[in-house]
């Protein structure tokens, strides 16, 4: 292999640890972090997921998705 294919895939690497580091997500980040479709998520909301916003912009925390799903695990 070559070093410019494994730099690239170094950096691929470290920006993906550093979007799952972040406590707060946007919706379509909290559905990927939930495994769900972003529909499926947007219906977690209307079953009582809570999500931040402030001037429009929707957050949803980590802490929050893994509290509602086990919330709702049987």
């Amino acid at each position: 292999m070559n070093n410019d294919f494994l730099e690239e895939i170094k950096k691929m690497i470290v920006t993906s640890q550093a979007n799952y580091s972040k406590e707060w997500l946007s919706l379509k980040e909290g559905a990927k972090y939930a495994g769900v479709s972003y529909n499926t998520f947007i219906k977690f909301r209307e079953m009582g997921l809570r999500v931040a916003e402030v001037e429009g912009i929707k957050r949803v925390s980590r802490k929050e998705i893994d509290t509602f799903l086990e919330n709702h695990s049987y």
